[in-house]
Formats: structure tokens, C-alpha cells, sequence
């Protein structure tokens, strides 16, 4: 049994205001057609009216995509993505959040904001007044860790691939009554050549995209790229990537409580959540599992892995050892800002969770190789 965050240790949960509107507004029609056709149409009757409300959002996101194409189309096409990408890898919940964050305070790199992957389709020319004038929307704070939500953050690019109508697990949300949807999208291995090509067409697509609003090396987080290591050295040969782990059992009570969270704002129907414990219990194993098949194929000096509790711990001197070994230039020129970013937020607290002992001997018992491997023993490891 997983018993929820306590709210005691983090006053801010308190004041964080609840999603207004879905996380589903951002889809293009022929993407909410086919979400709605997979799952035979199975809205809650207390649904319907957003459920609507996305249906002519979606009216107006294709007819933005349009006219962005036509505005932009070529340029973008023409766009060279100079800079290989660094992706941050790791499994939910493992603090991939932070390090984006941290990462993304360098003026030599840029990301994808939270407007430009949920509105994907018509960013570059609807961002500046989304920015401005659509703040209302966002809430203050993310429901699953109390983090800071703002259109210009950092955010995770998978749901722009759902924006943009690309098959993925994270659809699952919507309908989370239903099987869990695409994991075969997961390490995108089952997939057919044309399904892959397609795939990777979209994600180069949405890239070109960002480059060509800001010329710089692209700062990426999702963790379902852990899966995807393969399929990104195809597209990006000099890609680095950064893998950060963390303490298991909170990572398991974590994750159940992010899908939960999610799910209670983004859902279509009622979610139920049967299943749910086992599912991360599973795919948390083929990450790590997929991670030491491909993991190899890295060169080693564009490989760096860290531990979540040794950046809370000394943020500075991780940063800076991840700067060397990933050879990323000169530390002392981001110094000051992250320096300013973590006076901010010094008052931060994560949320904590009660584990029952026969799930913590659980976890231990599935998830012992990892445990083993980066040093989580059972004694000194959980909230």
C-alpha cells in the first residue's frame, strides 16, 4: 500500500492551484480523432464538456498548423540542428526534472518550453501571445511535486509527439481505465519501418522547430528515451546524454502518486487506477533492463550518471563534474545563475510517502539488481 505525499512537509502544496483545463487542448484534430477512436469513445458523462471544448480547440490548433506551415514550413526544413542534443535519461520520478532545470540555466542551451509541447503545432507564431496573455491558464504549481509550472519552462518533449498525434504510452492518461496504451513505443524495437520513420520524421520535425526559434544545443528530458538510446545515436551519432537515478522506494510511491495526480486532471473518464502497481513495477525493470542493453553504444566520454541524492546534496560540485566530464565548456559562465536558481528555491520540499512493509519487501525482492547495482540498500533507502 502507497499512502500519499504529506502535504505538512511542503506548506507551498497548499496555496498551488488546480488545472483548469486539459492537458489535451494542445492536439490537432486528426490526434483527438484518432485518441477518441482508440478508446471507442469511452468519455465520462462528466467529461463531455471538456471533452467538447478540446474538440473545437482542436478545430483551431489544425488550422494554426496550417498556417504555421506556410509561414515557416520551408525555413524549418532547412533548419540544421548544428549542436547535437544532451538528453537526460531516467526513470519518472528520479529528479530528470531538476537536472533539466539545472541544465537549462546555461545561456548556451535551449529546450522546449511547456507552450511549445503542448502547443506544437502552431508555436512559432502563437508563443509570444500565449506567453503573455494565456498565463491564467497553467497552475501555479505541478500537482504531482508542488515544482513551478510557467509557458517558458522546461518541459518534457513526449508530449509534444502527442501533440503532434504521435502514438504514446503517456495517451494512457487520458483514458487510464483502458489498457495502458503504445508501450511497444516505449524502445520504439516492434515498430514497422514505416511507423519508425514516421516517428522519427515528427520528433526531427519538432526539433528543427525549436533550433530555429533559438540556434543552440537542445537540452532534452523524457523519460522514455531511456528506452530509445539506439534510435537516437541513428538521428544524433555525438548525442550526450546524462542518467540520474534515485532512491527506488520513493521512486515506486512517486511514480504511482505522478500517474495518479495526472490522471485525476488530465482523464477522460473516472480513473479507477487497477493495475497501476504492477505496471511500474514492470516498466520500471525494462527501462533499466533496455538502459543496459544500449548503454554501451555511448561513447563514454558522452556518458555521465549521477545520483539524485548526491545533486540535492552538493549541486554545485555535481554540475560541475558533469560540465568536465561531458566536456559542455567553461562551468564558471553559469555559476551565478544556478547559484541564483537554488537560493530560490533553498525552502523546497519533496514529497514524502509511507510505504507498507509488504511493498517495501516487494520492491526489494523485484527490483533487487538495481538496488544492487547503484547501492540502495533496503536500511538506508526510502523516505
Amino acid at each position: 500500500m502507497v499512502r500519499g505525499p504529506n502535504h505538512r512537509d511542503n506548506a507551498a502544496g497548499k496555496n498551488a492551484r488546480t488545472l483548469p483545463v486539459s492537458i489535451w487542448l494542445g492536439m490537432n484534430f486528426f490526434a483527438w480523432l484518432r485518441l477518441l477512436a482508440r478508446n471507442h469513445f469511452a468519455i465520462g458523462l462528466s467529461f463531455i464538456p471538456i471533452a467538447l471544448l478540446i474538440t473545437m480547440m482542436s478545430f483551431f490548433n489544425s488550422f494554426l498548423r496550417i498556417v504555421q506551415t506556410v509561414l515557416y514550413g520551408r525555413r524549418v526544413s532547412r533548419t540544421v540542428i548544428t549542436e547535437q542534443p544532451i538528453f537526460i535519461i531516467g526513470h519518472w520520478r528520479s529528479g530528470t526534472t531538476l537536472l533539466h532545470e539545472l541544465l537549462c540555466l546555461d545561456e548556451r542551451h535551449t529546450y522546449p518550453t511547456t507552450y511549445e509541447c503542448f502547443a506544437p503545432n502552431h508555436f512559432l507564431i502563437s508563443e509570444d501571445f500565449a506567453s503573455r496573455w494565456l498565463r491564467f491558464l497553467l497552475p501555479s504549481r505541478r500537482p504531482m511535486d508542488n515544482m513551478a509550472v510557467a509557458w517558458g519552462r522546461p518541459q518534457e518533449d513526449e508530449w509534444a509527439l502527442c501533440m503532434l498525434g504521435q502514438p504514446s504510452s503517456y495517451l494512457t492518461i487520458a483514458f487510464p481505465n483502458r489498457a495502458a496504451q503504445f508501450l511497444r513505443y516505449l524502445d520504439l524495437d516492434e515498430l514497422s519501418p514505416e511507423s519508425l520513420r514516421t516517428w522519427k520524421e515528427s520528433f526531427l520535425l519538432f526539433l528543427k522547430q525549436i533550433t530555429f526559434n533559438n540556434p543552440k544545443r537542445i537540452i532534452l528530458k523524457s523519460p522514455p528515451h531511456t528506452f530509445r538510446i539506439k534510435v537516437l545515436l541513428e538521428l544524433f551519432p555525438d548525442a550526450r546524454f546524462v542518467h540520474i537515478v534515485r532512491d527506488p522506494y520513493t521512486v515506486f510511491a512517486s511514480t504511482v502518486h505522478w500517474v495518479k495526480s495526472l490522471s485525476t486532471v488530465a482523464a477522460l473518464q473516472r480513473p479507477t487506477w487497477n493495475g497501476l502497481e504492477d505496471l511500474v513495477f514492470e516498466i520500471f525493470l525494462k527501462l533499466h533492463e533496455r538502459l543496459e542493453e544500449t548503454r554501451g553504444l555511448i561513447d563514454p566520454s558522452r556518458f555521465h550518471e549521477l545520483r539524485y541524492e548526491d545533486l540535492v546534496r552538493n549541486p554545485i560540485e555535481q554540475m560541475r563534474v558533469l560540465y568536465e566530464k561531458l566536456d559542455l565548456g567553461d562551468f564558471e559562465k553559469v555559476l551565478p545563475g544556478l547559484e541564483k536558481y537554488l537560493e530560490g528555491v533553498k525552502e523546497y520540499q519533496t514529497n514524502r510517502y509511507e510505504l507498507s512493509p509488504e511493498l517495501r519487501e516487494e520492491i526489494s525482492r523485484r527490483w533487487d539488481p538495481f538496488i544492487r547495482k547503484y547501492g540502495y540498500p533496503e536500511k538506508l533507502a526510502g523516505p
